[in-house]
C-alpha cells in the first residue's frame, strides 16, 4: 500500500513538472537553452525529494516491521516456555542464566553431602531452587534420560523438576520449583540453635496429613509411572512443605528407573542417607520399592517422636554420661508393652489435640515398613489405604533389628573417658554375633573375592533371611 502511494506521488510530480515547463515555455517565450537548464535543475531537485521521501518511508516501515518481529518473537518465547512447562519438558538452562538468577550463587538455602541448593528468580519472575551437584559420576546420556523421565512426572505431592544445566567441565545443576515453607525436619525436630530457615512445631493433624501426602507421592512413583521410579533417599530433609503445609517429595538426585517387570535392581555403590538405609541395600541384594518403604517407615517414626532415629541422649543416672538410643527399637518395645503414647513428641502432648488411635495406626504402619524382611513390608499403595483408614492395621510382627545389636546402640555409654560398650550374654550375644556377621558381609563386598563374599552372605542368612 505504501509503495503504491510512493509511485503515485512520483508520477504526479513528474507530470506536474512537465506541464509547468511547457506552460512556462509558451507563455514566457524562454530560450531553448534556458528552458533545458531550468528543467534539468528542477528535475534534479524533484529526484532528490522523491529519493528522500522513499528512504524515509522505507526506514519507517523497516522499524515497524522489526518492532513487530521482536514483539512476536517475545510472545513466541513466552508461549514456548509456557508450553514446555505445561508439557513437563525439562528446560536446558545456560549457566549464565542460573548465575544471574541466584545472584552469583550467593543465596544458599540448603547443603548436603554432595550438593548445595540455592534460591533463585528466573527472568520471567519464577522462583526456583537450584541444586548444584558437586559429585556426579553418571554419564551424559544416562543423566539426560533420567532428567527427562523425572521431569515428566506430575503429581500434587512431588516437587516439579523444571530443568537442568550440564555445562562442560562444570558441576551439574537441577532446577526445581521453589517451595516456601522449607523441609520437614525444620518442623518436627526441636531447634538447638537459631536457623535462618523457617520452622516450628508442626501440629499432629498436619503431621498426619504430611505422612499421607508423602505416601501418595511415593505410591505414584512406584505404581503409576511408565517406568517405576525409586527415590532411594527418603528422609525429612527431602520432604518440603508449601504455603498450605502440603508435603512434596523432592530431590530425585539418587532416583533410579526400574522396569515394570523388574522386581529389584542391584546398585554397586551404597548411597542414600545413614539411618534410613534398608538392610538389603547394604548387603547388595538389590534395591526395590521396598527399599523406599523402609526409609519411609523411619520417617514416620521421626514424625511421631519428633526426634532422630539414632541419637545420643543424656543418661538419667548422671549428667556426665550419655547413651546411644535407637528410637525404632524403643518404639517396638513400647508397642509390645501397650505404652505407645510414651514415644509421642512431648510438644504435641503439651499442645493437645493428639488422636491416640491415629498415633497407634501410624506407629503400626511404621513398624510394618521397617521390617527387616522386605517381603513383610507393605506396598506404598497399601500404606496409603492403611493411613486413610480403608484397611485395618494389624499388630506388626516383632522385628529383631540385628543391625542395632551390631553397635549395642541402646546399651552403649559415653563418659569422660570416651565411649564404652556393654556386651550382652545369652540370646543378645547370639544376635550380636549375627550382627557382626552381617557387617562382615557388607564390608567384604568391597575388599574380598566373590567366593568369600558368598560365604559371608550364606553365614548371615542363618541369622535372618531378606526376602
Amino acid at each position: 500500500m505504501e509503495e503504491r502511494r510512493v509511485h503515485i506521488i512520483a508520477v504526479t510530480s513528474v507530470v506536474t513538472l512537465i506541464i509547468l515547463l511547457i506552460v512556462a515555455r509558451v507563455t514566457l517565450k524562454l530560450s531553448k537553452a534556458f528552458f533545458l537548464i531550468f528543467g534539468a535543475g528542477v528535475a534534479v531537485i524533484l529526484v532528490v525529494f522523491v529519493y528522500v521521501f522513499v528512504s524515509i518511508s522505507h526506514s519507517r516501515r523497516r522499524r515497524v516491521l522489526e518492532s513487530q518481529m521482536k514483539s512476536e518473537d517475545q510472545e513466541l518465547r513466552i508461549e514456548y516456555s509456557f508450553l514446555r512447562k505445561v508439557a513437563g519438558v525439562p528446560i536446558k538452562f545456560r549457566y549464565k542464566e542460573l548465575e544471574e538468577a541466584t545472584d552469583g550463587f550467593q543465596s544458599l538455602i540448603g547443603k548436603g553431602g554432595s550438593a548445595s541448593v540455592f534460591k533463585g528468580i528466573l527472568s520471567d519472575g519464577t522462583s526456583v531452587a537450584v541444586k548444584r551437584i558437586d559429585a556426579e559420576e553418571r554419564g551424559e546420556k544416562e543423566f539426560r534420560s533420567e532428567v527427562a523421565a523425572i521431569a515428566s512426572v506430575h503429581h500434587i505431592n512431588l516437587v516439579r523438576l523444571l530443568g537442568y544445566c550440564n555445562a562442560p567441565s562444570a558441576p551439574r545443576y537441577l532446577v526445581y520449583e521453589y517451595v516456601s515453607n522449607g523441609s520437614l525436619d525444620c518442623w518436627i525436630f526441636p531447634k538447638k540453635v537459631p536457623q535462618r530457615r523457617r520452622g516450628g512445631c508442626l501440629s499432629w493433624n498436619l503431621r498426619y496429613k504430611v505422612a499421607i501426602d508423602v505416601a501418595k507421592g511415593l505410591a505414584y512413583l512406584h505404581h503409576d509411572c511408565r517406568s517405576r521410579i525409586l527415590h532411594l533417599d527418603v528422609k525429612p530433609e527431602n520432604i518440603l512443605l508449601d504455603e498450605s503445609y502440603r508435603a512434596l517429595v523432592s530431590d530425585f538426585g539418587l532416583a533410579k528407573l526400574i522396569g515394570k517387570d523388574e522386581s529389584h535392581k542391584v546398585i554397586s555403590t551404597v548411597g542414600g542417607t545413614r539411618g534410613y538405609l534398608a538392610p538389603e541395600w547394604l548387603l547388595e541384594q538389590g534395591v526395590s520399592d521396598k527399599t523406599d518403604i523402609y526409609s519411609y517407615g523411619m520417617v514416620l517414626l521421626e514424625i511421631v517422636g519428633g526426634r532422630k532415629n539414632v541419637c545420643m541422649m543424656e543418661d538419667e543416672r548422671g549428667k556426665s554420661k550419655w547413651k546411644w538410643q535407637y528410637f525404632p527399637r524403643i518404639v517396638n518395645e513400647k508397642v509390645r508393652e501397650g505404652k505407645v503414647m510414651e514415644i509421642v513428641d512431648h510438644r504435641l502432648l503439651e499442645c493437645g489435640g493428639v488422636d491416640e488411635s491415629e498415633i497407634r495406626r501410624m506407629v503400626y504402619v511404621a513398624l510394618w515398613c521397617v521390617q527387616e524382611k522386605p517381603r513383610l513390608r507393605p506396598s506404598m499403595a497399601q500404606v496409603v489405604d492403611m493411613l486413610e483408614g480403608r484397611v485395618r492395621v494389624e499388630m506388626p510382627p516383632d522385628t529383631r533389628m540385628v543391625f542395632v545389636d551390631l553397635l549395642g546402640l541402646d546399651e552403649s555409654e559415653t563418659d569422660s573417658n570416651g565411649p564404652r560398650l556393654d556386651f550382652m550374654s545369652g540370646q543378645r550375644t547370639q544376635r550380636l554375633i549375627g550382627a557382626f556377621t552381617c557387617l562382615a558381609a557388607a564390608v567384604s563386598t568391597y575388599w574380598l573375592p566373590e567366593e568369600l563374599r558368598n560365604c559371608f552372605r550364606y553365614a548371615y542368612s542363618s541369622v535372618t533371611t531378606y526376602e
